[in-house]
């Protein structure tokens, strides 16, 4: 009689999850049977707190290698790279909410407790190694994205983000699912390995498997908000509350790219010399397009909401070279990208003030000299953005550009580097407002929190520290480094 095998299980390897969901759960809890505004008011902190825990946990697993859950889940330095960056933007996020849920009057208990659910599902994707844990992941992820999006009920853009995001992801949930299941029909697993291997093989079905790449591609296309899927970015974006805003800009990108670059680098590798033209033309068209719209822009949110499509550009541009240093630079780009973003949306929300009526480039104007440390703030991940030395923003160009040269993808670094200088253009015009018309516009008074203050001199010294010194974090992303 043949035994039952027993599947392999290791419980810590799941603790920043597990610690996530637990926080979550309590959060929803106290939220119930708080007695008072004032202690609902600690649930921030609380889930604050509970990040940091989590990220303690995912540093421990630093340098370590192993499969667990009948390898379906994996642990290495590239999970923890990814982990850690989903987590760095769900910790911004908290602490710039703080203050904006108070001030919009939603400051509940069940916004933290989404959030936390969403950087659950973000942590499933950065480490799955079956195509299942990663749309298990992926659904996680979404489904919370899709009721922060409309948390202010009040706004009606709120709403209609929601409802558009909804509708579109679930569409675009649908593909890739569809993708994932022809990989499977001729691969016969759903294991990346197993895949793989099927591949060089040379036994499957390879009309299946080029519609199941294509299909999957498509579906994270649109997660990481890539031309020609990238139309309900601009609307989500405005109407989401600012603080999400911010965040799905970051954190649930990085955990797309994170689930791309390990289907690409290990489940279709074997293909490489197919799908390589197919990210080429995605990664150009994007940047392309993503910066010509944002200079048309004159609603800031907007704009950054182009400026995102851009950025996904130039991170595509990486996982198109499929080398080293492109798939280091990405990842270097993506945790300068989430300091960066993230603080430039928190000061978007900090002018914007109640029910997010200011949002236009005039009402920025004279904001420098009024609020010098704020504008300065700003300006310096304006600069970032832009790829403009000595900020992380452009050592993590200087690396992906450097990437494509070595592949030798020569018209696609001049496409990039044309797109950074375009990409200029509409950045300063932001500077311009805030420290050269001659006009003042009035602004309600502007005083921040601690947590507000703290999310901001962190997001500086990622933005000045990392690009001034960038060593350390570029050895750590190239220990991260998923051969192709």
């Amino acid at each position: 009689m043949a035994s039952i095998p027993i599947p392999d299980i290791n419980i810590g390897a799941i603790g920043p999850e597990i610690t996530l969901c637990v926080i979550a759960m309590g959060i929803l809890m106290a939220e119930v049977f708080s007695p008072s505004r004032k202690n609902r008011d600690l649930m921030g902190l609380v889930a604050f707190g509970g990040v940091v825990v989590a990220g303690l946990i995912t540093m421990s697993f630093q340098g370590e290698s192993f499969t667990t859950f009948s390898g379906t889940y994996i642990v290495d330095n590239f999970s923890t790279f990814f982990k850690l960056i989903c987590l760095l933007a769900t910790g911004l996020t908290i602490l710039v909410s703080i203050r904006y849920c108070e001030e919009e009057n939603i400051h509940e208990g069940e916004y933290y407790a989404l959030l936390l659910f969403t950087t659950v599902g973000m942590l499933f994707m950065a480490s799955g190694e079956d195509l299942m844990t990663i749309y298990m992941g992926l659904e996680v992820m979404s489904l919370s994205l899709y009721a922060l999006a409309g948390y202010t009920k009040t706004r009606r853009e709120s709403n209609e983000a929601s409802l558009k995001y909804f509708i579109l992801g679930g569409f675009s949930s649908a593909i890739l699912l569809y993708g994932m299941a022809l990989i499977y029909g001729a691969s016969g697993t759903t294991k990346l390995a197993g895949v793989s291997e099927a591949l060089m093989g040379g036994s499957v079905n390879t009309t299946l498997i080029a519609v199941g790449v294509v299909l999957t591609l498509v579906g994270f296309a649109f997660k990481v908000s890539a031309v020609p899927f990238h139309m309900w970015t601009p609307d989500v974006y405005q109407g989401a509350p600012v603080p999400i805003t911010g965040f799905m800009s970051a954190g649930p990108k990085a955990a797309a790219f994170a689930a791309m670059f390990r289907l690409f680098a290990e489940a279709f590798a074997p293909l490489q010399n197919d799908w390589w033209l197919l990210l080429w033309i995605l990664a150009a068209v994007t940047m392309t397009a993503g910066n010509l719209f944002a200079l048309a822009q004159n609603n800031v949110k907007r704009m950054l909401a182009y400026s995102s499509i851009a950025h996904a550009g130039y991170i595509l541009m990486g996982v198109a070279a499929a080398n080293e240093t492109g798939s280091s630079g990405a990842l270097f780009y993506l945790l300068a990208y989430t300091f960066m973003n993230i603080a430039a949306f928190a000061i978007v929300g900090i002018v914007a003030s109640k029910g997010e009526e200011r949002v236009s480039f005039k009402d920025y104007t004279g904001l420098g000299y009024k609020y010098p440390l704020l504008g300065a703030t700003l300006t310096v991940m304006i600069f970032s953005l832009a790829g403009i030395p000595p900020t992380a923003g452009f050592v993590g160009k200087f690396y992906i550009f450097m990437a494509v040269v070595e592949k030798g993808y020569i018209v696609l670094a001049i496409i990039g580097v044309l797109n950074a200088v375009i990409s200029v253009f509409y950045y300063l015009k932001l500077t311009v407002y805030m420290y050269m018309r001659d006009e003042r516009v009035e602004t309600t008074k502007i005083v921040l929190q601690p947590s507000m203050i703290i999310a901001l001199l962190l997001s500086l010294y990622g933005v000045l520290i990392i690009g001034l010194a960038p060593s350390a974090y570029m050895s750590f992303a190239k220990s991260a480094f998923l051969s192709f």
